[in-house]
């Protein structure tokens, strides 16, 4: 196995029995707040005895941060690290048929209010993100919010940051690594959708591997639209010859798309999105081999416009 463990766990799968994602496996289980509970604390656990060390979670990722906050004053290891965000609220109530699963608010009102339950998470807490800033929410030009981050950046040594969505992430990027506070780049954490099929952040390649803070990826399987299915003939041929490069390695198609990701950006943190233990163990197997350049470039050859990806993530259902 290689040295370094580079993949992090992502919590919404675990915090919300819902998400936007392609379902390729159907549960005919009643939900149990519960035994969601008790899943989500064993799926944390599991993670942590298969060498994750980096958890990254939200208060809009329902009881993601109550459960990792209980957790961490068990494990009392410091070599565990924390990135959570703030801006969006989970309003589901873990009702299937929710017509409405999550409210986004990037006032300065919510930032307190969700930095007070947020700081529990402290001394693991490494990095404090806004939750998918768009330029439609003006956050970034907001200069009491900015203010009061650059005071928590100050006050608890931790790197602020921001993960984006959407088919302006490079746009977003670009004003963000604008704004300087007392002469210091306020963000210096980027948590960004990337994967075989969305490209955009290439642009900014040099920048995001030299960030004082830490890339963070997420979305590497394309919200499921990686792992081969029907609903998509157009992505055929990529899934033969993501097939044949998981056949070559001895992994699944997971890794393959994972490994991309960590080749693509070397110094990244690559999140896993599963609750699953055995899925987060095929996952890991990211760690274990290495793409050619061969193979990376025919893999890049797949990238798709990032409007064209965004639209079509636009159709799928929280499921």
């Amino acid at each position: 196995m290689l040295e370094q463990n580079r993949i992090g766990l992502g919590m919404a799968a675990i915090g919300r029995p819902q998400y936007i994602n392609i379902k390729h496996e159907e549960s005919n289980e009643s939900f149990s707040l519960k035994n969601f509970k008790e899943k989500g604390k064993l799926a944390i656990e599991n993670a942590y005895q298969n060498g994750i060390r980096h958890f990254d979670t939200s208060p809009g990722y329902g009881i993601a941060e109550s459960l990792l906050i209980d957790w961490l004053k068990e494990k009392k290891d410091p070599s565990i690290t924390v990135s959570t965000k703030w801006g969006y609220t989970y309003v589901a109530d873990f009702d299937p048929n929710a017509t409405e699963h999550e409210v986004k608010e990037h006032s300065i009102d919510k930032l307190i209010e969700q930095w007070t339950v947020s700081r529990k998470l402290l001394p693991y807490l490494k990095i404090y993100q806004i939750h998918s800033a768009t330029l439609e929410s003006r956050v970034l030009e907001n200069s009491e919010v900015l203010s009061r981050l650059h005071s928590i950046k100050k006050s608890h040594k931790i790197h602020i940051g921001l993960s984006t969505t959407g088919d302006n992430q490079v746009e977003v990027l670009q004003k963000a690594m604008d704004i300087f506070i007392e002469g210091e780049q306020l963000f210096q954490s980027f948590q960004c959708t990337f994967n075989i099929l969305e490209q955009s952040i290439k642009k900014f390649k040099n920048e995001l591997d030299h960030l004082e803070g830490r890339l963070i990826i997420k979305e590497t399987m394309a919200n499921g639209r990686l792992i081969p299915n029907k609903q998509y003939p157009e992505y055929n041929v990529l899934y033969v010859f993501m097939n044949t490069l998981a056949a070559k390695y001895h992994v699944g198609i997971d890794a393959v798309a994972m490994q991309y990701c960590m080749e693509s950006f070397p110094k990244a943190l690559v999140l896993s999105g599963t609750n699953d233990n055995d899925h987060l163990v095929s996952n890991l197997k990211a760690n274990q081999f290495k793409l050619s350049s061969s193979e990376m470039k025919q893999l890049s050859a797949f990238g798709i416009e990032s409007s064209d990806y965004w639209k079509e993530r636009k159709r799928l259902e929280w499921s």
